[in-house]
């Protein structure tokens, strides 16, 4: 991270980054103007919390039908489904996430501490707290170079720093570092790529972009493909200005099509056919 006095200001510079920050504010403002908001926005707001779980859960592996995740009730893999325990983390951070906002600008490091304690399910000293030099990392399907933990502890201070201190960046901008920053240490022991995308979202609605949550940027991701999501991230982790705007832009596209999937809620809800 750099050490400047608002570094995510500048990425707003960028080419391309401002037409992507354009193109989101307004589609978040059309969804948000669709006539069943005005009376049924809690049921836009349950759907795309179950909908944006079931795309975070398939980027880590779990890609089940939106029925399968709505019809089940035990996430524990007993049955022998090892793809259970993601979509069952997914959903719990989905449910924890909302109610984290006010901690977020405050203490970002806690929050995100949180998150991996309610992603993680589980008892034991490396669940909700940065690894430590020599754990491993279970984070199968991100294969780029693992930073350090001395490197991961003094990154994840300097995102602290800037929640903190707060920031001029467009919320796209902000949600979309975090969200890649968070991707790129892997700080905990497992689980980052749901509580990234958790952190996100934490952004996307604290920053008052989609205060009511209902533009689920993991539908977009999962839409958009893994291999897309992951060719962006490592523009991201290359810290070049072409990179960073790149993973900006897919973060974007992903909060674009999480309005499309809403829009087609209301759009439902408001036939009677949701």
């Amino acid at each position: 991270m750099s050490t400047t006095a608002d570094p995510l200001a500048t990425l707003g510079t960028l080419a391309g980054v401002s037409d992507s920050v354009d193109s989101v504010r307004k589609a978040v403002d059309r969804v948000y103007g669709h006539r069943v908001m005005r009376r049924r926005s809690n049921e836009v707001t349950s759907e795309a919390a179950l909908r944006g779980a079931r795309g975070s859960a398939a980027l880590s592996g779990a890609d089940w039908a939106l029925e399968e995740v709505r019809r089940r009730t035990d996430f524990s893999g007993g049955d022998g489904d090892d793809q259970a325990p993601a979509v069952g983390a997914a959903l719990r951070l989905t449910a924890e996430a909302g109610q984290l906002l006010s901690i977020w600008r405050q203490s970002p490091l806690r929050v995100l501490a949180r998150l991996h304690l309610v992603a993680a399910a589980e008892h034991g000293d490396a669940v909700g707290r940065p690894r430590t030099a020599g754990e491993p990392v279970d984070e199968p399907l991100i294969e780029l170079p693992l930073p350090a933990a001395d490197e991961v502890a003094g990154r994840l201070e300097g995102l602290a720093q800037l929640v903190i201190g707060g920031t001029s960046a467009p919320a796209l901008v902000s949600a979309a570092v975090v969200h890649g920053e968070l991707l790129a240490l892997r700080p905990f022991g497992s689980h980052n790529g749901l509580v990234a995308r958790a952190a996100e979202r934490v952004v996307l609605v604290g920053s008052g972009l989609d205060p009511k949550s209902i533009c689920p940027a993991e539908v977009g991701h999962a839409e958009l493909g893994r291999a897309a999501y992951l060719a962006a991230l490592e523009g991201y982790v290359s810290g070049t200005p072409e990179g960073m705007a790149a993973w900006i832009a897919h973060c974007g596209k992903a909060v674009e099509l999480g309005v499309r999937e809403s829009t087609a809620v209301c759009e439902a809800l408001q036939r009677g056919a949701a």
